[in-house]
């Protein structure tokens, strides 16, 4: 696909831009994908409201119905280079200290191959075993904070000290209170325990238990499970559902029933673990396009239907496009609307997993589908989790009446797994409800609504102030680069020692040059909250020297202008 007229920007907007997501190849720019049909106030709080409407005229193709807007700058050059030599010291500290492991000077915690299995198969990767010892371990304190409060806006953590710089930790018996969570996936606020869901959930625990010991096929299908399942279908606008007890298992156990040995699986290269782990084990062919990229796509599904399998060039049994409607780690959203032609023009399946849009996105908090304004029916298999925006636990799968037939029998996830705990069905139904506003209130439509302000405010500020940020302007997945190893964990030490809980993710769970933190924000979250966290940001940012853009708010005001 190339660009038209109808993708660029109109009355005098400048930008840097770029095709179908494809990042340039010199440092320092942006990249920013526009779809415009006429000049919308893109950020508020609170006085302008965020009005979820389709606009008139034809952009983007003719297939975006509403501003779609993303941005990704690309990594500094010097902040690469030193960013690599980082990595290249404590490379050469960490071959040092590992020499003095074995001269026994330094004493290695960590499981190691042992000496009269030196001619073994490895049980341990070398490298992975490296960077645990030598890398992780110096910031492994930013992660696997215990909680113990409700993780809403503001949580408690168990203190924590550790006398062994990381290898093991003590716990001193203080509560650190009143800590800002801007790291748990609690869109919507419906991780509590007070009111309408908490209610609803410890009324049901008191007549049916916690849980219910037994499969769904067995004797573990609860009423309650079936009025679950009844109303994800309607809240999806698809003609069924079914549910599973964990979000991961439900991509990991159900693509494998969907396709298999001549088939072929399109993935998108970043990918949540789960849809990749699925994918292996289907044994399905499995090619990887090029993130968001449509180009990329649509050339690989020609390729499949031109040249057929490998060898016998057969026709493929069903290609399977796998994609996500927000990504994790980069805050991108899914370009749903150009998926989908290509899908109809090639003649091929969608899996599109919602974990992290359903509830987040749309006007209804329905998802990615109801964001572009598409028609469910058009998405062959919509996948999504319950941990997130409902504040409970599992996945759901939703389509056609005939593929969840199909699945209830041939899905390990379902066939051997124990059913739901009742007091989670309750929390789902309770929340779907409210979001639905079948609950008699606006508290669900109210939230929906507060987070789309919430997180346009928030990256309108972290804009603002200099920082590199990634993603969608409407996605509440807020990654801020950090670039470089040391500052992933003085990032997270900075922040918490001023109150504010974050989420710091670096290498293998990004590229080795792209340590970033992320932020997600809540509905939960005040604009007290959300001005307390941004003012300690730029605090800890200037300290760490982390704002790294110097050019992205001036093509901000001129795009806002």
């Amino acid at each position: 696909m190339t660009e038209s007229s109808a993708n660029k920007p109109a009355n005098g907007q400048v930008c840097h831009r770029v095709k179908n997501g494809v990042k340039p190849g010199r440092n320092g720019f942006i990249k920013n994908h526009h779809h415009y049909h006429h000049q919308q106030p893109m950020y508020c709080y609170p006085e302008d409201k965020v009005q979820h409407t389709t606009c008139n005229g034809s952009s983007g193709l003719g297939l975006y119905s509403r501003p779609f807007i993303e941005s990704f700058e690309e990594t500094p050059m010097l902040v690469a280079v030193l960013t690599y030599m980082g990595y290249g010291i404590l490379t050469i500290f960490g071959y040092l200290r590992d020499f003095l492991r074995d001269w026994k000077i330094e004493r290695c915690h960590v499981a190691r191959e042992r000496e009269e299995q030196r001619d073994f198969v490895p049980l341990y990767q070398d490298f992975e075993n490296f960077y645990t010892r030598n890398l992780y371990m110096r910031i492994r304190d930013s992660w696997n904070r215990p909680i113990c409060s409700v993780p809403g806006a503001k949580v408690d953590l168990v203190e924590r000290v550790s006398p062994d710089y990381n290898w093991t930790f003590d716990y001193t018996g203080k509560v650190v209170e009143g800590v800002i969570n801007m790291g748990s996936y609690n869109y919507l606020g419906f991780a509590e325990n007070t009111g309408y869901c908490a209610d609803a959930s410890a009324e049901v625990t008191m007549k049916y238990g916690v849980g219910v010991a037994s499969t769904r096929q067995e004797m573990g299908n609860l009423d309650r499970h079936e009025e679950m399942e009844e109303l994800v279908a309607k809240f999806l606008g698809v003609e069924s559902a079914m549910a599973f007890g964990m979000g991961f298992a439900t991509n990991s156990m159900n693509i494998p029933a969907l396709t298999g040995k001549g088939c072929l699986i399109l993935s998108d290269e970043l990918n949540h673990a789960s849809l990749v782990l699925g994918a292996r084990l289907s044994g399905s062919t499995i090619r990887v396009f090029k993130h968001n990229n449509m180009q990329s796509l649509e050339k690989m599904l020609r390729d499949a239907i031109v040249h057929g399998q490998p060898r016998t060039h057969r026709p493929w049994k069903k290609i399977l496009i796998l994609v996500e409607g927000i990504y994790s780690m980069e805050g991108s959203i899914v370009r749903l609307p150009e998926v989908i032609a290509l899908k109809k023009r090639y003649r091929a399946y969608l899996y599109l997993d919602e974990a992290h849009s359903i509830g987040a996105l749309g006007p209804g908090g329905r998802g990615v589908v109801d964001y572009f304004g598409l028609d469910p029916r058009d998405v062959d298999v919509m996948m999504g989790t319950f941990t997130k925006s409902f504040g409970a636990a599992g996945g759901y799968i939703g389509g056609r009446k005939e593929l969840l037939e199909y699945l209830r029998s041939h899905s390990h996830s379902a066939v051997y797994a124990a059913s739901m705990s009742p007091p989670v069905v309750e929390q789902i139904i309770a929340s779907m409800k409210c979001i639905m506003g079948e609950d008699g209130t606006t508290l669900g439509r109210d939230r929906v609504q507060q987070l789309a302000e919430n997180t346009l405010y928030f990256r309108r500020r972290l804009t603002e102030m200099g920082f590199i940020i990634y993603g969608n302007n409407d996605s509440p997945v807020v990654p801020m680069m950090l670039y470089m190893p040391a500052k992933i964990g003085a990032f997270g030490r900075e922040m918490l020692k001023r109150n504010i809980g974050v989420v710091v993710v670096g290498f293998p769970a990004t590229p080795i040059i792209e340590s970033r933190a992320r932020f997600c924000i809540s509905a939960a979250h005040t604009k007290d909250m959300l001005d307390t966290a941004l003012s300690v940001i730029s605090e800890v940012g200037d300290l760490l020297q982390v704002k790294y853009s110097r050019h992205k708010r001036l093509i901000y005001d001129q795009i806002q202008d």
